[in-house]
């Protein structure tokens, strides 16, 4: 007796095709050459600010200079930096760098990250640390080799729960 039961759900066939779309992490010698990229940016920009302010001088002298005009010119740096890069840090997640290298910051989401929440605990704590008398040379040291961790990001990217990866070309 062959009577087809009428509760049994439909024979179908499913075919599971693999997503091409997948977010994939920036490789490390991207985000190096972004950060190249930018550092010659913001050196190029900061420059004369270093100048007219006499950093220059201390260095050439071998002396250390004073804690306000370093926390003054970090400052200053720091908006030079927005003023900069602002642009494409709020409508793509990029610096010029990242967007040279095709690369981006997004959140864990895959989103592409807030503004404020790039500049605010991604830049800045990293900048404020920098200014410290000599463990500010180290802790952005080792926030950069992090990049070295199978999740490829740095301590400012665990800060800010960000990650950086490759831009899908448009």
């Amino acid at each position: 007796m062959s009577h087809a039961n009428p509760y049994l759900p439909p024979d179908a066939v499913l075919r599971v095709e693999e997503d091409t779309s997948a977010i994939e992490l920036a490789t490390r010698w991207q985000r190096f050459w972004a950060g190249i990229l930018d550092a010659i940016i913001g050196f190029v920009c900061g420059a004369p600010f270093l100048f007219a302010f006499g950093l220059f001088d201390y260095s050439r002298r071998g002396q250390t200079p004073p804690l306000m005009l370093t926390l003054a010119l970090t400052a200053v740096a720091f908006v030079i930096f927005i003023l900069v890069h602002g642009y494409f840090l709020k409508r793509n997640g990029q610096t010029i760098g990242k967007k040279v290298m095709g690369i981006k910051i997004v959140d864990l989401n895959d989103n592409t990250a807030d503004f404020w929440k790039i500049v605010l605990r991604r830049y800045l704590p990293i900048s404020a640390v920098s200014v410290i008398p000599a463990v500010g040379q180290i802790l952005p040291l080792i926030d950069v080799l992090f990049i070295f961790t199978a999740e490829r990001r740095c301590v400012h990217d665990l800060i800010a729960g960000t990650k950086v990866i490759k831009a899908k070309s448009d």
